[in-house]
This record gives C-alpha cells, structure tokens and sequence, in this order.
C-alpha cells in the first residue's frame, strides 16, 4: 500500500499545549477531511501497521513507536486534544509528504462543441495535460480559465478527451 509521511506529527515531532507544557498523553486523532470519520495512520512507509487512533503521545509529546506518522494518500484532518480531551488544535485537508493529486476529467467530442466544464477549477494550461482519442494536446490548442476548459478547434465527432490537472 502507498503511504506517505504526513507533515502533522511528521518526524519525531514534539507536541506542547497552549501554555507550553510537553503534551504527556496527548492524544491525535485521524480522521477524513472535513468529517469525524476516522482513517488510518501507520507506523512505517510500509503501511503494514495501523496506529492506534487516536494516537497516544509520549511522556515527551511525541509520537511512540519512532516517532512518524505515515498516511494513505487521501486528504486527512488531525485533531489534538490533551490527555483529558481538551480541544488544542484541529489541522484539516492534511495531504501527506509528496502527494500529488491528480484530476482526470473525460468527454465526448460531437465536432461543434468547444468549450467543456472540468469537475474543478485550473490555474492555468501549465498544470493542464490534455489527449485527444489518447494523443496529447500541444498548449497552443486550447486555453483554460477557471473551470473552462476551450479549445481553439472543436474535437472530432465520438472523439475521446482526457483531461489531467493537479
């Protein structure tokens, strides 16, 4: 499985509270972005041992067991409490270490349609990668904006497109 380090607790971290005491027995939840589902942490790169959760700190305020928190590549959101369950920190949309998150997008051409609406929105046509029938797309053959993605000639008719974005 694909874990990666995560940047909350990442490498032998040491977590305080807000006066500045050592968190002893602070606890780290994992939950999914945005919910209170929780998801998985693990305790290597191989992502073959689950972590508890919440995560129990040290007597140092770190986290046991080497000190890493590795992570599946969804987005996650880290909540801290003390050993008691006072709310400390809450840390959300947490990727780990080296994720990249691709969009793919796919339509149909019908020979007259130019413009097409992408699920999210670009930057600009350099994050942008696009195939027509699985031909890649030279820049200079559409243009991008927000959510729009235009192109200066419609694609051929049952034509597919692929479009990947990050």
């Amino acid at each position: 499985m694909a874990v990666f380090l995560s940047p909350v607790g990442g490498v032998a971290a040491q977590f305080f509270t807000n006066s500045g005491a050592v968190l002893t027995g602070g606890k780290l939840y994992t939950y999914a972005a945005g919910t209170t589902t929780p998801l998985p942490s693990y305790t290597t790169n191989a992502g073959n041992v689950a972590r508890t959760n919440p995560i129990i700190l040290d007597s140092a305020g770190r986290v046991p067991d080497g000190g890493e928190i590795w992570i599946t590549p969804a987005s996650y959101k880290f909540v801290l409490k003390d050993s008691t369950d006072v709310l400390i920190a809450t840390y959300d949309n947490i990727t780990g270490v080296g994720v990249s998150t691709i969009n793919p997008d796919n339509f149909t051409g019908n020979g007259t349609t130019v413009a097409f609406t992408l699920s999210t929105s670009v930057g600009n046509e350099n994050t942008i990668s696009v195939y027509i029938n699985g031909v890649y797309q030279n820049k200079n053959t559409f243009s991008v904006s927000n959510t729009t993605l235009t192109f200066s000639q419609a694609p051929p008719n049952t034509s597919l497109i692929e479009v990947c974005y990050s």
